[in-house]
């Protein structure tokens, strides 16, 4: 009852008044149930909203879609409801079958590859430009490293047999950040087409896989194999290597070459080298190494005047840094800079027990030319081999081009007054040389070992 109908004074009898509030009575009630219906339209949007997206998901629906494109026609009118259960069913099966032969294929590689496969324990010889890499080794957590993508190279191909331990992998050198190779060396089990005892025959490399064609192509243009052999069992790339040859490139500009090889000379020889390296006194505790050979020889390159030169130095091992310690005193001998004398107070451990503190050559010239082994004969296919001989055309041809554009900047830079020429004069300020052996000095071996023990 509305509020009208509860009043007293509310004629019944005047039909004006009954007809205003009928008409009043039935909008609003008709607004009420507008309202309820557009709540309820609201509710079942929603709830639509949800059906069509569980549907999206049901295997059946995508058939019966598929097969409405297929056909241009709705598949319910062809199939009943329980053939589409069918087809459900039947979807589910084959979704469920594809999943675990695919967890099979992916958790099953390395089994595989281990059980199913031959192997043989070669050793390859290996080439890198090392400027955009973090070193040889992959232990510092730093990428790239020759060494990781060496490894994605051997994953790729499938020919790893296992992980780096089960490889019984080893390296002949760890260079540092920005070092090249020329000459690398590393031995593992890799995947083979031949049995054991095919393996043993004249020609090693007879119906067997072409590793270095095979890892060339996927390795990046700044990583090559150079070649393989087949090594022995109880070979080891680090340990059983007879020596080891680096190579430092320099211009010969203002530097006085027959000083610094006759100071070179000095470092042949067994010695303590402890002031030419960066001390590890953690892991390294004998600093005596035996350099075999030192010279210093033209390149053919030339710059206008300049030429480029090397430094040969070839030992049976090297310390930490050790070559661009010694690179960079030779450099202050032959700048006249430092005495010849130097080289013998430095190796004297006995008045120089401290290095003197002084910063190495720069890391990009170095070169680790070569590793010697016994027995060990590289070698590749001569479809390899020509690939090899075109990739480094093309590689030289680039970094010249580079060189060309530099040389081109470099001209348009050339003074060509007499007033700038003086005034570059007098911008150069020269720097002053403090001597070696009067230069502050880190800690001895002995001292950073009675740290250690401290700390302990």
């Amino acid at each position: 009852m509305s509020k009208l109908e509860g009043d007293p004074h509310f004629n019944y009898s005047d039909p004006l008044v009954m007809q205003r509030f009928s008409d009043k009575d039935l909008i609003t009630t008709l607004q009420a149930q507008l309202h309820s219906l557009q709540k309820r339209l609201g509710e079942l949007e929603i709830e639509n909203a949800k059906l069509s997206s569980q549907l999206s998901e049901c295997p059946c629906y995508r058939i019966k879609d598929r097969v409405d494109h297929t056909l241009g026609t709705d598949v319910s009118s062809i199939l009943g409801e329980e053939d589409i259960k069918t087809c459900c069913v039947r979807e589910q099966a084959v979704s469920l079958t594809r999943n675990k032969n695919l967890k099979k294929r992916t958790s099953g590689h390395k089994n595989t590859s281990t059980q199913n496969y031959s192997k043989r324990f070669v050793a390859l010889k290996i080439m890198y430009f090392g400027q955009r890499f973090y070193g040889f080794a992959s232990e510092a957590q730093m990428d790239p490293t020759v060494e990781s993508e060496i490894f994605k190279a051997l994953e790729k191909t499938r020919l790893l047999v296992g992980d780096k331990q089960e490889s019984q992998y080893s390296r002949c050198g760890r260079t540092d950040k920005g070092v090249s190779s020329v000459g690398q060396v590393i031995a593992l089990f890799l995947r083979s087409n031949l049995k054991g005892s095919d393996q043993n025959c004249g020609d090693p490399g007879k119906g067997e896989i072409d590793y270095v064609r095979l890892l060339n192509r996927v390795l990046p243009n700044d990583i090559r194999v150079l070649g393989w052999c087949p090594a022995p069992m109880d070979f080891h790339a680090r340990f059983t290597c007879l020596s080891r040859e680096y190579k430092y490139l320099f211009w010969t500009k203002n530097l006085d070459l027959m000083v610094m090889e006759s100071a070179g000379k000095k470092l042949v020889g067994e010695h303590d080298f402890r002031n030419f390296c960066r001390m590890d006194a953690v892991n390294v505790h004998n600093y005596r190494r035996n350099i075999t050979s030192f010279e210093i020889s033209p390149c053919s390159e030339r710059f206008g005047d300049n030429r480029l030169f090397a430094m040969i130095i070839k030992g049976s091992a090297f310390l930490w840094h050790q070559v661009r310690c010694l690179v960079a005193v030779l450099f202050m001998i032959g700048q006249g800079l430092e005495s010849p004398n130097v080289i013998d107070a430095l190796l004297d451990i006995g008045s120089t027990p401290r290095k003197p503190q002084y910063t190495m050559a720069s890391e990009i010239p170095l070169i680790l030319q070569s590793c010697e082994f016994e027995d060990l004969k590289f070698a590749c296919s001569s479809e390899s081999w020509k690939a090899l001989c075109v990739h480094f055309e093309n590689e030289c041809q680039s970094y010249q081009l580079k060189a060309a554009i530099f040389h081109e900047a470099l001209l348009s830079c050339s003074a060509s007054a007499d007033g700038e020429s003086s005034f570059e004069s007098r911008m150069v300020k020269k720097v002053s040389h403090v001597p070696l052996m009067s230069r502050p000095t880190e800690p001895s071996y002995e001292e950073r070992r009675a740290k250690l023990k401290f700390k302990a």
